[in-house]
């Protein structure tokens, strides 16, 4: 059963180095939406609506501008990559232009790829939903608008994967549905990857609490070993710090205090496991650190508002 398989993996996890993002965007339910191709020249302007999905386009050839909400005009040139989290945005040749509906178009014409004009610029773009209501964990982990410079190193990976998501989108090639939706999800990851490498530790937020050689130690930590019963004092002695330094720094860079952030993946975990077939809640409130159903319900049901049993229906 998949749910035995993952509860094995989680029993095995202290053995192992944890990737919290890989653990997150798995537990979130994170996909590959849809990836599009766009083809333009001369005058255009198309406008998207905000949709809970991180979106990530790149600059293949020629130049464009980007349009968000209380944010400057961008110019972007061949080569560039930018990352949107919810935003409604607009993407034209001149930011002065009136936009049409973008998704509209897409929906019309049934297809990945939108042919305006000429290919005097051409777009890549991919996006990643999540099945999980609280996808805003990773939202708000990251900027509204992210550039990713063509002529920054971060952006190289990006760019070969990019490159080969260019030679799958539209080509109708067998096989190539599965391997544009995994190109996508890799392009994700290594956005974000860039992201973190450009930013340093000016990256704000959970993802870049990663980044933080202390606070991103005790994220791994509390992600391979979940079940053990962490208290502050002992995460910050496991990370080399003083409780309260341990505990102000945890809150600042995560968002949340340590033993918070704590409860919060353990039912993160749970909810993901609830949703397999057969699913024993006996098993899963130890599998995620908890001694009686009854202090698990509890603690479910303050995070998420209902029961356990409720979330398996």
């Amino acid at each position: 059963m998949i749910y035995a398989r993952q509860a094995m993996s989680m029993s095995r996890s202290s053995m192992n180095r944890s990737d919290p993002l890989s653990d997150v965007l798995t537990a979130l339910g994170a996909r590959s939406g849809g990836r599009t191709r766009l083809e333009a020249s001369g005058d255009w302007s198309l406008s998207f609506p905000e949709k809970e999905r991180l979106k990530l386009v790149a600059v293949l050839r020629g130049k464009c501008w980007i349009l968000l909400p209380d944010h400057p005009p961008q110019h972007l040139t061949e080569g560039d990559v930018f990352l949107i989290g919810s935003a409604a945005h607009v993407v034209a040749s001149n930011p002065e232009l009136t936009p049409i509906d973008g998704a509209a178009l897409y929906a019309e014409s049934g297809r990945d790829v939108v042919r305006l004009g000429g290919d005097e610029t051409v777009l890549m773009g991919g996006s990643i939903t999540f099945a999980s209501a609280e996808a805003n964990f990773v939202l708000d982990a990251l900027p509204r608008f992210l550039l990713i410079g063509g002529a920054s190193g971060a952006a190289t990976a990006v760019s070969r994967t990019l490159e080969l998501l260019d030679g799958e989108v539209g080509r109708n090639r067998i096989g190539g549905s599965l391997v544009t939706t995994r190109l996508a999800e890799v392009l994700f990851v290594e956005a974000i990857r860039a992201y973190v490498a450009e930013q340093g530790d000016a990256c704000v937020g959970w993802i870049g609490a990663l980044a933080d050689r202390q606070i991103g130690e005790a994220l791994r930590v509390i992600h391979g070993e979940t079940k053990r019963p962490w208290t502050v004092a002992t995460l910050a002695a496991r990370v080399g710090m003083s409780r309260s330094a341990f505990s102000a720094r945890f809150a600042r860079r995560v968002g949340r205090p340590p033993l918070e952030y704590l409860t919060y993946w353990r039912m993160l975990l749970a909810r993901q496991w609830l949703s397999e077939p057969a699913a024993d809640i006996a098993r899963i409130a130890s599998e995620v650190g908890y001694l009686s159903q009854s202090a698990f319900g509890h603690a479910f049901k303050r995070t998420f508002g209902h029961t356990p049993r409720s979330q398996g229906r």
